[in-house]
This record gives structure tokens, C-alpha cells and sequence, in this order.
């Protein structure tokens, strides 16, 4: 990781940059408008071209929402493995891509491909808002309510995946998780009582819930009985199915969670399980929260659920 200069020094209008590990970059450009721009590819999690752009695209725009901010803006950022890869294959991807922006009301100005030697896609994506509105993950607060948007488990499903074991019904319910777009950051932005807002992605839940709790100096309470699962992830999972990114999380932050006694191993892949296109988690006041889950039910995150709360103490998660 880059190192970073605090932010400030010599850049007064950058409001947001390396120092909360936050989902993207924030920079003023007056009293009314400051620009957030975040960055995300990666190699396919799934075989079908066309999905792997849609994934790729939705996991890039996702880090402009988990700002509070309005997506106007993408471009394209390509690898094509040449002479290797089917030039429809390529245009495959390129096209789920700009179909999800196109759905976000963003349009692809441009971008930039290369040789690499596999295939690899995702964008820039700039957004706007108003730099009062900005939601970071370093601002929640003592007695904010937890609640996450999406299901877990897509890691899990597409490490089924990779070994042919995943079955067609369980597919399109990862691929429906992973595609749709995190739109309820709009109206978090809108809420004073939303204190802090990040995406869940490959640190795992635990992994970005703490670093909410180190930004805000807090200790989390997590009940795990409360943390919406997908359904094929939780059988594939106490089938032995993760990924190798799951047992890393879980090595470099295990110091700061505090887990119950004889706890089954599978329980624990799902609190490290890293995400594609994760859902958002969001810290608020509790007279707050019923309004949060509402936006979340009527954009059509069937899955959201209040998962635990925030107080004083040693940055750390307590999972009961």
C-alpha cells in the first residue's frame, strides 16, 4: 500500500484520502461540490464473460455510493491475455460492463487496456455530492445500531464454483447479489442519523467493521444469529467450500475479534468470507435505523438486517 501523507498538508480541498481506509477519495471543488473517485478490477470470479463484466462494474460503482455519492462518471479499465482470449469473449465483457453503468446512469468516456496474462476488468468511477453529505467510515458513533444491506457468502459460492459445484439455482442467486447496484447510498446521504457508511468487500465483514471501529475509536457487538447469509453459501460453507482470501482476513485481524468458545470453523469463514460486490454497512443512531432498513426493503435489499451495535471502548469486534 501506498504510503500517505495526512490529509490536509498542502491539499486543503482533499477531504478524504489514504488515512481511514476508506472506500474512495474525496476532493472539494467548492462549497457545494466535491468530487469522490475510487478505482476496482480484478480477474473473473465466474466463467460467463458477460457477467464478469456486470460484477466488475457493480463492484467499482459500489465504493462511489458507499460514500453517499452520485455516480456521473466511469471509465474503462481492461486486461486481455492476446492471442488467448476470443475477441467476443472481450466485447462479452466490455458490454455487461457498460450495461451496468448504463443502468447506473453512467456513462463509460473511455479507459485504458493492456497485455496482461489472464483477463482483468473493472473501472474508475468519479462521483459528486455535496461535501457536507460525505459519509465516511471513520465518523460512527457510542450506541449507533449496525446494519448490513446485502447477504453474505458470495466468496464461498464462487470458490464452489471454481470446482464445478455449484449448481445453476445457486449461481443466480450469487449472480443477483453481486449485480445489484448499492443505490441506497444516495439516500443514506440524505440522513443525518447515518454516521458512517463502507461497503463489505474483500477484508470480509469482519475485516471493514473494523476498520470503522478503529476510524471511530469503538467497539462492535456483532450477534451472529442476525447476519443474513445466502442460503447455498451456508451449505456450501459447512461443506468445507472458502477461499484461501478468507483464512488470510482472518490472519491479520484476529488479534482484534473476540469469538465464542467452540465455535464450529464454518462460522468463522463467513464472518471472513471477502465479497465481490458486497452490500453496504451502515452505523446510526437507533431512532434512525427503521428508516434505513425501509430505504434498503424498497430498493429491494430483501436480505438487510440490523446486525449488531457500536459503544465505547478498544477498537475490536465481540461476535455473540
Amino acid at each position: 500500500m501506498l504510503a500517505a501523507a495526512p490529509v490536509g498538508r498542502g491539499y486543503p480541498n482533499l477531504l478524504v484520502g489514504h488515512e481511514s481506509s476508506d472506500d474512495a477519495a474525496v476532493y472539494r471543488i467548492n462549497d457545494t461540490q466535491a468530487v469522490v473517485a475510487t478505482t476496482d478490477f480484478f480477474t473473473p470470479i465466474v466463467d460467463d464473460p458477460y457477467d464478469f463484466g456486470r460484477i466488475a462494474a457493480t463492484n467499482a460503482i459500489s465504493d462511489v455510493y458507499a460514500m453517499g455519492a452520485r455516480p456521473f462518471l466511469a471509465l474503462a479499465l481492461l486486461g486481455v491475455p492476446l492471442g488467448k482470449l476470443p475477441m467476443e469473449a472481450v466485447q462479452r465483457i466490455v458490454t455487461g460492463g457498460r450495461d451496468v453503468c448504463e443502468k447506473a446512469g453512467v456513462p463509460i468516456g473511455g479507459g485504458h487496456s493492456i497485455d496482461a496474462p489472464e483477463p482483468m476488468y473493472g473501472l474508475v468511477a468519479l462521483g459528486l455530492i455535496d461535501p457536507a453529505k460525505v459519509k465516511r467510515n471513520d465518523r460512527a458513533q457510542a450506541d449507533d445500531v449496525l446494519i448490513l444491506g446485502k447477504a453474505l457468502g458470495i466468496g464461498i459460492m464462487s470458490a464452489a464454483l471454481k470446482k464445478g459445484e455449484l449448481r445453476e439455482k445457486a449461481y443466480k442467486q450469487m449472480l443477483e447479489t453481486a449485480i445489484q447496484l448499492n443505490t441506497p447510498g444516495l439516500k443514506f446521504a440524505e440522513m443525518e442519523g447515518v454516521h458512517a457508511l463502507t461497503d463489505v468487500t474483500g477484508f470480509g465483514l469482519l475485516g471493514h467493521l473494523l476498520e470503522v471501529c478503529r476510524g471511530s475509536k469503538l467497539e462492535a457487538w456483532v450477534e451472529f444469529g442476525r447476519i443474513p447469509i445466502l442460503s447455498a453459501a451456508r451449505h456450501l460453507v459447512e461443506a468445507g467450500y472458502a477461499t484461501g482470501a478468507s483464512e488470510r482476513n482472518w490472519g491479520s485481524y484476529q488479534h482484534a475479534v473476540t469469538l465464542p468458545a467452540g465455535w464450529p470453523d464454518w462460522r468463522k469463514k463467513i464472518l471472513t468470507d471477502p465479497q465481490t460486490s458486497g452490500g453496504l454497512l451502515v452505523a446510526c443512531d437507533a431512532a434512525t435505523a427503521p428508516a434505513v432498513l425501509d430505504v434498503f426493503k424498497q430498493q429491494g435489499f430483501q436480505h438487510a438486517a440490523t446486525i449488531g451495535t457500536l459503544s465505547r471502548g478498544e477498537p475490536r469486534v465481540v461476535v455473540t
